[in-house]
């Protein structure tokens, strides 16, 4: 574990999004971080797609970068391995 220095307006955001959804500020963070880095990985998905990786992730053990990379988005195919569609 690290620390991790933000604006005091997000911390402030964090605060503010925390609250209003139960979390605590790192949780919340932690939720932005991983909603951000599957959209990065993933742009094509929209929101509820993303939501339904971070499920999946947490089914499997928690999200794992690696894992991530490699899985195939729900509702999308999987491009063959020679690459040909």
């Amino acid at each position: 574990m690290g620390i991790v220095k933000i604006s005091d307006l997000m911390h402030e955001n964090l605060r503010v999004a925390g609250n209003a959804l139960s979390r605590s500020i790192n949780a919340q963070a932690e939720h932005w971080m991983r909603v951000g880095m599957l959209t990065e990985m993933h742009p094509d998905l929209d929101y509820r797609e993303v939501c339904q990786l971070l499920i999946q992730a947490e089914l499997s053990g928690g999200l794992d970068i690696a894992a991530a990379v490699t899985s195939t988005p729900p509702g999308k195919p999987r491009a063959p391995a020679n690459g040909k569609h």
